[in-house]
């Protein structure tokens, strides 16, 4: 028995370090020491696109001497803000109704809802001190990514205390949140849970990027509208509005009292610091926390601030808070510059506790104070212990929930209209430079190739070599070599990493000894540049990270474009070591849509075969539970102009292959949906949906 045992554990171990031999063989990174340490290569080539950006706004500012020159940069940031929210939709009833009221300990909670746009619908509460109603001065409170939203303890804390102290007080639910949970529909299961609400914004915030619309637009627009709200109510004084938020919270306040000019105080909480720091830190958050564009357009959370002077405005910060103290302070330095331009330098503070992402006694005090000097309504600024009220007392609606009790509209269902009531607007003879326009792509220019060994195999020689990407990182790219001469090259682009074509008894292996030179890469995110960076993140879901694809929606390099370059980075390699080679291209899987828009921008790809990949962009805007792990290879609003039919079209005469083509939720394309998208009347088009003819399909090029 032992004997048998001893047996079976000798052949694991030897069949172990096979597997991981052969591995080995096909790794090129652990053998470079220097070039090794890049698992972050992705991130940090987005970040050096961020600190260019960032530098040529900070010799902007430092280049403003005067008043007039600060006006005109509120006039740029006003513009640039509004092109990378959105415009807004017009402004339509509000239909408020009221569902309830509670008394208790002088104060009056009204409960009530109301709709931002026709059918989508926002809960909120009117706190209102009973023992005074009129003039009142109002607060919009916006709350931070909790589940329950301004029902929490710590939320109700602050409100109960500005009631106490003779404000009135509005807060409403945040898309996602409290009563407004959007994947809580009846008898379905909840998509997050009620742990994870920043998803609840980011997963259909992800689809509102395909469509071309920032989903912090809706985020705002719920403000402006609380505030229109508030004009309708007699009690209030129309003069004498200010908002706070923490958190999340912090992010909407900043950007409301930002676009909104009847915000007349501020006071944004645990949010605001510098994009440089931000992006060293924790990295880009959630969707409502992206604007399109933002850095590319010259702009940094310090604008949300200057473009206020002078109206009061108060930075309530603590120092270990995850938005960076330091950067805080580098925006408060910098802003003090607007407002003293404007003869205003006491309307802008800053508050600081030593304390984590919270809500401490001192800020709170501190920001009581602010409120009652510069919306005039003096009193004590002492925070109160006062017994908050239930959940359940402060129900809005009859379930809980404003899908299952009204209906309406969610942030999916708003993009699903948004892209059904828009036509691309598609110019063949100028699609090239709208790809160029739309995704930040730069034809980049081949620089290092590192040869890395040689491994003989039959009949080819299995051969490594770093290529320098677009960035400060390589590639690595193994060569199957074939010992027959040969001018055919086969460039296989997977989302799986190289591995996954170049491994023993693969496609790669059979091409290469059939007599073609079998280029494979490792492209970033995928193989050994799979980035696992900002894993666990805000908007990191299914294990993908959305977070990476915002950080290139915020300076316009998509990562399409930088996957596009990295391709044409490594056929201008091919070409140096076969110079009259015939090239085709393979994308597999969710790489399909890079490798299609390379294409484009690479003739030399004379023939391209899409195996398994997604077959349009707007099909992710058409299933509510789609497939996060295809976002990645999406250029943010490109179905406003054009989308992957479109391109292969564009293809032509080229020869091209899809197999296997998916739709966003992963599915099959129905047989109809496969035609709408592509005619298989296309001459230079084969549709297939078995991928065993891909290997039959290389081999026919003659």
């Amino acid at each position: 028995m032992k004997l048998k045992s001893f047996t079976i554990l000798t052949g694991i171990l030897l069949f172990l370090t096979t597997v991981s031999q052969a591995q080995d063989e096909l790794a090129v990174l652990p053998y470079w020491k220097y070039y090794g340490a890049q698992p972050m290569a992705l991130y940090h080539h987005l970040c050096d696109q961020a600190f260019a950006q960032l530098n040529q706004r900070k010799k902007a500012v430092q280049a403003l001497k005067n008043p007039q020159d600060w006006q005109k940069r509120q006039a740029f940031v006003r513009q640039k803000l509004q092109e990378a929210v959105g415009a807004f939709p017009e402004k339509t009833p509000l239909n408020p109704v009221i569902t309830g009221k509670i008394e208790r300990n002088g104060i009056t909670v009204e409960k009530f809802y109301f709709e931002s746009m026709p059918n989508y619908f926002v809960t909120a509460a009117l706190f209102l001190p009973a023992r005074e109603r009129k003039n009142l001065p109002a607060i919009v409170f916006c709350s931070g990514h909790g589940a329950t939203a301004f029902r929490t303890s710590v939320y109700q804390q602050m409100i109960l205390n500005y009631v106490q102290k003779g404000f009135a007080v509005l807060a409403f639910d945040p898309i996602g949140q409290g009563e407004r949970i959007q994947y809580a529909k009846t008898n379905e299961p909840k998509r997050f849970g009620n742990l994870k609400p920043t998803l609840e914004h980011s997963y259909p915030g992800a689809q509102s990027f395909v469509a071309g619309i920032s989903p912090a637009m809706y985020f705002i627009w719920d403000g402006i509208r609380a505030v229109d709200y508030l004009l309708t109510r007699p009690e209030i004084d129309a003069k004498r509005i200010g908002i706070t938020g923490r958190s999340g919270g912090g992010t909407q306040s900043a950007y409301i009292a930002a676009m909104d000019s009847r915000i007349a105080v501020a006071a944004p909480e645990c949010y605001l610091t510098t994009y440089d720091k931000l992006l060293k830190s924790n990295g880009p958050q959630d969707a409502e926390q992206i604007l399109a564009g933002m850095l590319a357009k010259g702009l940094d959370l310090g604008d949300l601030v200057e473009v206020r002077a002078p109206r009061p405005t108060l930075m309530v910060t603590t120092t270990r808070d995850m938005f960076s103290i330091d950067g805080a302070r580098e925006l408060y330095d910098e802003a003090k510059k607007s407002f003293k331009a404007f003869g205003a330098e006491v309307n802008l503070d800053k508050v600081e506790d030593d304390a984590p992402h919270a809500s401490t006694p001192k800020n709170r005090e501190a920001t009581y104070a602010f409120f009652q000097k510069h919306l005039q309504n003096p009193g004590s600024h002492i925070d109160e212990k006062i017994v908050p009220f239930t959940e359940e007392e402060l129900k809005i609606t009859p379930t809980g929930n404003v899908y299952t009790s009204l209906k309406g509209e969610t942030l999916f269902t708003l993009t699903q209209k948004r892209v059904n009531d828009s036509k691309p607007k598609i110019n063949p003879k100028n699609l090239s430079q709208q790809l160029i326009l739309l995704t930040g792509y730069t034809a980049p220019m081949l620089e290092e190739v590192v040869f890395s060994g040689k491994f003989p195999k039959e009949g080819y020689d299995l051969e490594k070599y770093l290529v320098k990407g677009p960035g400060a990182y390589y590639l690595p790219v193994l060569w199957l070599r074939p010992h027959a001469q040969s001018n055919k090259t086969v460039l296989y682009i997977s989302s799986k990493g190289k591995a996954d074509i170049a491994k023993k008894n693969g496609q790669g292996e059979q091409l290469a000894q059939a007599g073609y030179h079998v280029v494979v890469p490792d492209l970033s995110g995928a193989g050994e540049l799979a980035n696992g960076y900002l894993s666990g993140g805000d908007s990191y879901i299914d294990s993908t990270s959305l977070n990476l694809w915002y950080m290139g929606i915020l300076t316009k390099k998509s990562l399409v474009a930088i996957r596009m370059e990295e391709i044409q980075l490594i056929t201008e390699f091919i070409k140096t070591k076969v110079p009259n080679t015939r090239m085709s291209g393979v994308g597999v899987g969710t790489f399909v849509p890079d490798l299609l828009h390379a294409a484009m921008m690479i003739p030399s790809l004379s023939r391209v075969a899409l195996v398994n990949g997604l077959g349009t962009y707007r099909s992710l805007t058409e299933h509510e539970q789609y497939l996060p792990r295809y976002i990645p290879s999406v250029v943010s609003g490109a179905i406003s102009t054009y989308d992957l039919p479109d391109l292969v079209a564009a293809l032509s005469p080229r020869q091209v292959l899809i197999s296997g083509v998916l739709n966003g939720a992963g599915q099959p394309l129905t047989a109809s949906e496969q035609e709408k998208g592509y005619p298989s009347g296309a001459k230079h088009l084969r549709l297939s949906p078995n991928n065993e003819i891909l290997l039959e399909w290389i081999k026919q090029d003659n």
